[in-house]
């Protein structure tokens, strides 16, 4: 079993991850943490709150972090993606969120000391994560492993045509946790936008329990926004990609080891990832001693098992 963190920024594919890991045998959530992003902070720990108690996990601490970026800098969100209230127009406006009594920050430090093992699954912008460094830069030494969904080394972004959103939001901490002496695996729009949710899943889930008819209310509202982008009725599951490369539920492929830097300026290209990679006879080459692994192509079948372990019954 795999024991989490996931910090997130709950819009429509974080509610996935969240359902994903709060339903599957082989994750052992620790607590989400909760970051701006898709919508302001408060907004996202009732989100998370909800889909928690949806999923019959209100024994999940919900931790609140950071509500902008690192650098100071104005907070902005994605209501023309995940709505107004970051479930497409379906968050339960009379939900009482749950929240721990520790902050995001003393959630990771707290959970570093006691769990082994622990893995950090970061599928929103990066704050959370760089403030955790600057309060206890020893935390690299106490994390197995640090998997971000975010990025876009060899794709277009989704931002503009550099950057992908959760890196774009907050390029300063992103630069930080890169930085840090810890493991980390770039999940990005390289291989998240090829993870579709059909019709035909969203129609599945809907005849299913409360947490699936909630979920597939939100991915109709989610492909409303992907339809023009993808030419059909469908939306794109990142960050549940992310959470199963973290617990092995998703195999990687292809996913070489490389130094992935962020551009900091203010210029056109703020926010985009930079990794040298090195493709020799149709093989990634690992950059000797780098921490970074860039993950490129990943295996079929992933939003099969996700849909049987979202209608698991707690």
């Amino acid at each position: 079993m795999t024991s989490i963190i996931l910090d997130v920024d709950t819009g429509i594919d974080d509610a996935l991850a969240i359902a994903t890991a709060a339903r599957s045998a082989a994750i052992d959530l620790v607590a989400c943490t909760v970051v701006w992003g898709n919508v302001d902070v408060e907004q996202g720990a009732r989100n998370t709150s909800e889909i928690l108690a949806l999923a019959g996990r209100d024994d999940v601490p919900v931790a609140v972090g950071a509500a902008g970026p690192y650098d100071g800098r104005p907070a902005w969100y994605s209501p023309q993606v995940h709505g107004e209230d970051g479930l497409g127009g379906f968050a339960d406006l009379d939900h009482v969120a749950r929240r721990s009594d520790r902050t995001a920050v003393e959630t990771i430090l707290a959970a570093s000391h006691a769990v082994q093992d622990l893995e950090l699954v970061a599928v929103g912008p990066l704050t959370n994560l760089a403030h955790a460094l600057d309060a206890d830069p020893t935390l690299p030494e106490r994390i197995r492993q640090v998997t971000v969904m975010g990025g876009a080394v060899l794709r277009r972004g989704n931002v503009n045509a550099f950057a992908e959103a959760n890196i774009h939001h907050d390029p300063e901490a992103a630069a930080i946790v890169l930085a840090a002496p810890w493991e980390v695996t770039l999940v990005g729009l390289d291989v998240t936008m090829d993870s579709i949710i059909t019709e035909a899943m969203r129609d599945e889930l809907a005849r299913g329990d409360a947490l699936g008819r909630r979920l597939a209310a939100m991915l109709d509202a989610y492909m409303d926004f992907y339809e023009p982008v993808l030419g059909r009725r469908a939306a794109v599951n990142h960050d549940a990609v992310a959470l199963g490369i973290a617990t092995g539920l998703v195999p990687t492929t292809r996913s070489p080891l490389a130094t992935v830097t962020v551009d900091c300026s203010d210029g056109p290209e703020r926010g985009r990832t930079h990794a040298a990679l090195e493709l020799v006879d149709g093989v990634w080459q690992d950059e000797p001693d780098a921490r970074h692994r860039v993950v490129l192509e990943v295996g079929d079948g992933f939003e099969r098992r996700m849909l049987d372990i979202l209608q698991r019954r707690p």
